[in-house]
């Protein structure tokens, strides 16, 4: 578990299955995916993120507000393999429910994410990518450090060709750069 001042990533709990549902299910959170998550995809996801944490001592994590435990997404590191032209390696990522965007969280909940990553687990490296699209989530990875690969762009290979969202674009932040903020 992991604490912020406003937030608490944690271990997925069976309650976050219908909340994680329903945003993944909003057009406007998946705005710069290929489409919407069914349900079925949502469950899909939320046991691989639950072994995930289990088996590697850190994953995408559920969010939750300290200040009344209600869930708002998920943040945290993910393994990547070899299926993308940058791995393997491990990614930042998050996505919230709509009613917390442009408080901070997000950068809050990476920061913290980064720093154990980097801290408690020796990570050296960390890669985040994004629909090149996507500037919000440009934004999060500059506030939180992270520096654009110029030569990072590419067509993600599990979106569809000739979606508005198939190029992306790579950020990255070794640990010493983490750690000299």
């Amino acid at each position: 578990m992991i604490t912020t001042d406003r937030m608490t990533l944690r271990q997925w709990q069976q309650g976050d299955l219908a909340p994680f549902a329903e945003m993944n299910a909003d057009p406007d959170v998946m705005e710069f995916f290929e489409r919407p998550l069914t349900r079925e995809e949502t469950g899909k996801s939320f046991k691989h993120f639950s072994v995930g944490i289990e088996k590697n001592g850190f994953g995408l994590w559920a969010v939750e507000l300290r200040q009344d435990g209600s869930f708002i997404g998920m943040i945290g590191l993910e393994p990547v393999g070899t299926e993308l032209p940058f791995g393997p390696t491990v990614e930042i990522s998050w996505r919230l429910r709509q009613n917390v965007w442009g408080q901070g969280l997000a950068p809050e909940g990476a920061s913290a994410a980064l720093a154990y990553g980097f801290y408690e687990c020796g990570l050296t490296d960390v890669v985040s990518m994004t629909a090149l699209v996507n500037k919000p989530s440009w934004r999060v990875m500059e506030k939180i450090g992270m520096t654009r690969d110029m030569d990072g762009t590419f067509d993600h290979p599990k979106v569809s060709d000739g979606h508005a969202v198939k190029q992306h674009c790579l950020y990255r932040i070794s640990a010493s750069e983490f750690k000299a903020l």
